[in-house]
């Protein structure tokens, strides 16, 4: 209920800030809702947002994979966290922007480059979070596995998968919401579909309106990736507790 009024707030007060506003700066919500209708009636919203969360879900999926891996490969051997570290500061201070130029000069504007270029700035995240999951290990469980001379596959199942899991949700929920934001920078520079690029082309012709109505059903898109996906995952993961 409180979400409920929060938003019809919200939508009041956009209503109110449209109406001592130019349209052409701030259209009001029915105009965008229209524009939303049109879009999705020509089938031109609904394809763009495939390709977009596509491209999110490749790039998350491919960062998430290796950024583990290589994440508890850093807690677990010393030697490892000693060659990888200096890579991964490198990597947690360079700009998304500079990352995204370099893999389009490099690999030309390819879907390749682009979900590269996405992984490789989240991969970092996942590594860290990975690396202090694997530090905080039982060794006690540790030991136990060994005793019982556990099959690897045993043993990842469960003795390092649960411990790891609240770390995998956290890198879950900060990628998700870093991994979208740089997809439509991506489609923005260098991909001829996408939100991002439907929002460039709506910036170029100073259409508030039909960027309004691509960016919002996105970000509601987003929202219910959080609400029915990472926040029952984190409560999965979390139900020892």
């Amino acid at each position: 209920m409180i979400r409920l009024l929060s938003f019809v707030a919200m939508l009041g007060l956009w209503q109110g800030a449209a109406l001592f506003s130019d349209p052409r700066r701030l259209p009001g919500p029915l105009p965008v809702l229209a524009a939303i209708f049109e879009e999705a009636r020509s089938g031109a919203l609904f394809s763009n947002l495939g390709v977009t969360l596509a491209r999110v879900a490749a790039s998350f999926a491919l960062a998430m994979t290796l950024g583990s891996a290589l994440g508890y490969w850093m807690g677990r051997r010393r030697v490892a966290d000693k060659i990888l570290d200096p890579w991964l500061v490198a990597l947690l201070n360079l700009p998304a922007l500079v990352v995204i130029v370099l893999a389009y000069l490099w690999a030309g504007l390819t879907e390749v480059a682009a979900i590269g270029a996405v992984a490789l700035n989240k991969l970092p995240g996942a590594m860290v979070l990975a690396r202090e999951g694997a530090r905080a290990q039982d060794p006690l469980l540790d030991d136990m596995a060994r005793a019982f001379r556990f099959p690897v596959a045993t043993r990842l199942r469960h003795v390092v998968l649960p411990q790891l899991a609240p770390y995998l949700a956290a890198a879950t929920r900060s990628g998700l919401s870093l991994v979208w934001k740089i997809v439509l920078i991506v489609e923005l520079l260098g991909r001829p579909n996408g939100v991002g690029f439907k929002i460039y082309t709506a910036f170029q012709l100073f259409d508030v309106r039909m960027l309004l109505a691509y960016a919002l059903p996105f970000v509601a898109l987003m929202l219910c990736v959080e609400t029915f996906v990472v926040q029952p995952f984190e409560r999965r993961v979390a139900r020892w507790r």
